[in-house]
């Protein structure tokens, strides 16, 4: 799936974290927290107002044309509470009118009145974790939701207005069967969304489901590639493509604002653990969300990228999408050969059909996509 590229209009994306749950899920090692109160999340919103604004000479007037909620469940905020956030990030930034602007939601916490108030806010896309249609799979991931919680906030979604609707799956998690993901996945089709993000469970250390790995009853590696395998294949039928490992669009529907991750475009992120990319640097602020609402700097980390990690992170990152890499782009924007520099150690995936690489384009195969991981530490010198 060709997907168009932001390259030409150098935009930033912004990233507000929301760092609240009804209930933190097993497998989950976000920066999360069980609400505590209306007047707990009232005091974030005003300590990320502060930090947006705190930051208003350094970003004043930076363009900007995605602005993405995450969390946490950020449908635990009010409509209020979005709009003091939206009108402090407009305050700063040059937000284009046509930008995209992401909501995550749980199901079961919003409603149709809830979603018209977002999209009277200039809010236009919201993403949806639904993870499973099989309700013993998700209780075994703690999640606090039935599939017809979820049915009913992606209908609510599209009577209050919103046509760009993604949600979240998952395989490989605890009870799952190939047969049960692909009720999963029928399901989703059913519900006539244009964006499907599919993700394989990963055990996060920290995590409960790390703690009792041993006690989970999980598919066998090769289950889930073939429930990755059936994903790819279902949703082509359906015309919803892959464009990058994990997730697949109608065409138009691609994730802006995750496209800035993958193109290694700059990204500002506000909040407890928000990450950001500007200008060659990378930094981070901390977890600790009580000296985040106190005011205090929790700046927790700061890099500055070399050129050749940049080289690795944008092969890396470009190699997830289903485009790959531009050859010809790459060598535009570091002043290296790709094929001098990368041919060499992609050759033997390139013979074994795990990676393609003509016309200037270095792309993953179908098969290639599954060992992404294993290929890229192969040939990455990172």
């Amino acid at each position: 799936m060709k997907v168009k590229s932001d390259k030409a209009n150098g935009k930033s994306g912004i990233y507000i974290h929301i760092p609240f749950c009804r209930q933190k899920c097993l497998y989950c090692d976000f920066c999360s927290f069980p609400v505590a109160s209306a007047e707990s999340i009232a005091s974030y919103v005003s300590a990320l107002v502060d930090e947006i604004e705190r930051n208003a000479e350094k970003y004043r007037r930076r363009a900007v044309d995605t602005v993405y909620f995450g969390g946490g469940t950020p449908t635990l905020l009010t409509p209020k509470q979005f709009e003091a956030i939206l009108t402090s990030l407009g305050g700063v930034f040059d937000i284009s009118h046509d930008s995209e602007i992401t909501v995550e939601c749980n199901p079961a916490t919003a409603n149709e009145q809830y979603f018209a108030e977002l999209r009277s806010l200039g809010i236009n896309r919201v993403s949806i974790g639904v993870q499973s249609a099989n309700q013993n799979e998700l209780s075994a991931l703690g999640r606090i939701h039935s599939f017809g919680d979820a049915v009913k906030t992606v209908e609510d979604a599209k009577k209050a207005g919103f046509s760009n609707v993604s949600a979240d799956i998952m395989f490989g998690i605890p009870e799952q069967t190939e047969e049960s993901f692909l009720f999963t996945l029928e399901s989703i089709c059913k519900l006539d969304i244009p964006h499907i993000s599919a993700y394989g469970l990963k055990i996060e250390s920290g995590t409960p489901f790390a703690k009792n790995h041993k006690s989970l009853v999980l598919p066998d590696e090769d289950s889930e590639y073939n429930m990755y395998e059936t994903a790819v294949k279902l949703l082509s039928q359906h015309g919803i493509e892959r464009y990058e490992i994990s997730n697949f669009a109608k065409k138009g529907y691609a994730s802006r604002h995750n496209l800035k991750y993958w193109q290694y475009y700059d990204y500002i992120g506000f909040g407890v653990s928000a990450h950001s990319f500007v200008d060659g640097i990378r930094y981070s602020n901390s977890r600790d969300i009580k000296a985040y609402v106190n005011g205090l700097d929790i700046r927790d980390s700061f890099e500055r990228i070399d050129n050749r990690a940049a080289e690795n992170e944008y092969v890396m990152l470009g190699m997830r999408l289903s485009d790959g890499i531009d050859t010809t782009l790459f060598e535009k924007r570091f002043g290296e050969s790709f094929n001098s520099k990368f041919g060499p150690a992609l050759s033997p995936f390139v013979k074994s059909g795990h990676v393609i690489f003509e016309n200037g384009i270095c792309r993953f195969s179908n098969t290639g996509f599954y060992v992404s991981n294993y290929i890229l530490s192969s040939i990455l010198d990172m």
